[in-house]
């Protein structure tokens, strides 16, 4: 929806950006608190003969959104986060860190959002020992240096309004060695500026995987569900709006990653031991 609107301005102002997208996620906070809603990203769906994510077995109610846990699933990959003390930035409804805190043991699992609804609601909808959440700026983390040992980031970082900024950010409360587990997408060939992106702020890239088609592949797998919540919660006026903003099938947004015009990225990093 902001994209189709106001995608020119938007890109030419990283302030403007930062500010439209966080009043957008706001608005979904404030006004769409169906608790069963908890994942905001476009999913993952392992190919045949292509990039697959491990095996995962999940709870009964945790099925029914099986396709956005297993992209967080795919994000983490083999990293360890057992008794680690981890990070999401940009947390959305809270269901990523919930299946991070509880799926893979951390110590600690933190989520923070932009949106201070969507980090209140969060708080409200899950609940873990391990687990709890907080308004905070990616470009301004509310925490002190080497807070962490692994930062995990879903679909998100194309909202920033400085990615630079953002990275800074991730280095500075990673501690040695900590890993930053990143995944988002680009337009087509512009994945080469966030790579040199990367690089500036000091990452060693560790993995890196284009997973557009298995992305692709886990919106058809959802597109009937998600129309269907969109048509029950959502005025019929705005139905297109979200519709595009949840990339189902027919939209720009599928069809951009459809042709490749927008591709999904993940990749995990590391910050130096010394």
């Amino acid at each position: 929806m902001l994209t189709r609107v106001f995608g020119p301005i938007i890109n030419s102002s990283p302030a403007l950006k930062r500010a439209v997208w966080g009043r957008w996620y706001q608005f979904l906070a404030r006004s769409y608190k169906n608790e069963d809603w908890t994942f905001m990203n476009y999913g993952y769906a392992n190919l045949d003969g292509g990039d697959s994510a491990p095996p995962l077995y999940l709870q009964e109610g945790d099925e029914p959104d099986r396709h956005s846990i297993l992209l967080y699933h795919r994000t983490v990959g083999d990293a360890d986060l057992r008794g680690k003390d981890v990070l999401e930035v940009g947390s959305g409804r809270g269901g990523g860190s919930s299946f991070l805190a509880r799926y893979h043991n951390p110590a600690s699992m933190l989520g923070i959002d932009y949106s201070e609804s969507a980090a209140a609601l969060s708080s409200k909808r899950h609940t873990a020992p391990n687990l709890s959440f907080r308004q905070g700026d990616a470009e301004n983390i509310p925490s002190p240096d080497a807070s962490f040992d692994a930062v995990v980031n879903v679909e998100s970082s194309h909202c920033y309004g400085s990615m630079e900024r953002f990275l800074g950010e991730v280095v500075r409360v990673l501690r040695p060695g900590g890993q930053f587990l990143w995944v988002d997408m680009r337009p087509r060939g512009k994945f080469d500026e966030t790579r040199e992106q990367f690089r500036g702020a000091g990452l060693g890239m560790l993995q890196e995987t284009e997973i557009t088609g298995n992305v692709v592949h886990a919106l058809d797998l959802v597109t009937d569900r998600k129309r269907e919540a969109i048509s029950k919660q959502v005025p019929k006026f705005l139905m297109p709006y979200f519709e595009d903003f949840a990339g189902v099938r027919g939209t720009r947004v599928y069809e951009a990653l459809k042709a490749g015009d927008v591709q999904y990225w993940r990749c995990a990093l590391q910050k130096p031991t010394d």
